[in-house]
């Protein structure tokens, strides 16, 4: 399968928005940036496409003070300082595509498992305990294991006890984007991983996530399907960090223009490692890149929300919140089970950090923040 091609049930979209993402980042050189075309990017009310260039080129990582004053002045400017909680609920494990730097991928051995719906009502029940009130729901991406029909089923029960319901899945077409939504669904996550298709290829060796064009075009599906958010994100470390993050902004900013009403949200998640990996990371990503990136996304789109995940490091994650991130993640587990069911499948990565709840909470308390568990009341 060639990585631009489309499955037989795959439904297509128009490439216009892909091919000019793919044309302006064929075009980004990060070292043609001077520490003058990054002030003038920090300092500039609206920063364009060329100034969020410059704020993730080289230049920029030697002046991310400067760079976080305008970030945080931002981050209050439209959140206040308020802090989203919420948690992940990995439902399967089952997995149809050999992607290499996934535990979850379906060669690596494994213990598979599935949430009954009784099971997944178990966990939901006692995460709802924490006080949480936003969910994000997750697969392995394999329709076979995890059917549209048995996810909407645990989108139906989530509705019971969230006012918030986000699923991360495999990419759906847009009649099933609508469905999801009908059950109870809010937002719609879909990271490309990668937005180079050289790498994206080399990365993806089987499986539908192979083709590049329909993962791509499912932030479009989603929105077209009458969700109200879809979110971003590259998996940092696959590629050249600053095209992807690049191209992840890029293709942001484009749905949000096509799309006014969409809410944007953005997570930037770095590899990890995971059972059995076999798998040497090409482009290590530091921590002070992270910032930056953070940072730039802050800068470009004010008002998108981004996530800080617990793939990241607790006093990392501490030091983000109200500066660039508005959400964190808590109580997070990244195996099938195990809130208040037993665990039925091994985890996807490793966690860095694993506070609970009330850890994070009264962490957030402590830097002067606001927790919030719920911003949207939900009428029907």
């Amino acid at each position: 399968m060639d990585r631009m091609d489309y499955l037989d049930n795959m439904e297509t979209t128009s490439p216009h928005i892909m091919e000019k993402v793919l044309d302006l980042t064929g075009l980004y050189d990060p070292k043609k940036y001077d520490r003058e075309d990054v002030i003038t990017a920090v300092r500039k009310d609206r920063p364009n496409v060329d100034d969020y260039g410059a704020l993730l080129s080289e230049a920029a990582e030697e002046h991310l003070e400067m760079m976080a004053v305008r970030a945080r002045k931002e981050t209050r400017e439209h959140f206040g300082n308020s802090v989203s909680i919420f948690t992940p609920l990995y439902i399967s494990n089952y997995c149809e595509n050999h992607c290499t730097y996934c535990g979850f991928n379906v060669k690596n051995k494994i213990e598979r498992g599935k949430l009954s719906l009784e099971d997944a009502e178990k966990e939901m029940r006692a995460i709802s305990g924490t006080g949480l009130e936003e969910i994000l729901i997750l697969t392995g991406e394999s329709r076979s294991a995890s059917s549209v029909g048995y996810i909407g089923d645990v989108v139906r029960l989530a509705k019971r006890y969230f006012s918030t319901i986000g699923i991360e899945i495999y990419p759906l077409n847009t009649d099933e984007y609508r469905y999801m939504n009908e059950c109870g669904a809010d937002f719609v996550s879909v990271y490309q991983e990668t937005y180079d298709p050289d790498q994206y290829e080399r990365y993806h060796l089987s499986g539908p996530k192979r083709s590049y064009p329909y993962r791509f075009n499912s932030h479009e599906r989603a929105l077209k399907g009458g969700m109200r958010g879809v979110g971003f994100g590259s998996l940092l470390g696959l590629g050249d960090f600053r095209k992807d993050a690049f191209s992840t902004g890029i293709h942001a900013y484009m749905i949000q223009q096509k799309y006014p009403h969409a809410e944007i949200s953005f997570s930037v998640p770095r590899i990890r490692s995971y059972m059995n990996m076999d798998f040497d990371i090409a482009h290590n990503v530091r921590e002070r890149q992270l910032m930056q990136v953070l940072l730039a996304y802050r800068i470009f789109m004010p008002f998108a929300s981004i996530t800080i995940s617990s793939r990241e490091r607790a006093g990392f994650r501490d030091n983000i919140i109200g500066l660039a991130a508005n959400r964190i993640s808590a109580g997070v587990k990244v195996g099938v089970g195990g809130h208040g069911s037993d665990k039925k499948g091994d985890e996807q990565f490793d966690v860095s950090d694993p506070r609970d709840v009330a850890e994070v909470h009264a962490m957030i308390k402590e830097r002067g923040l606001q927790p919030v568990y719920t911003d949207y009341i939900r009428m029907i």
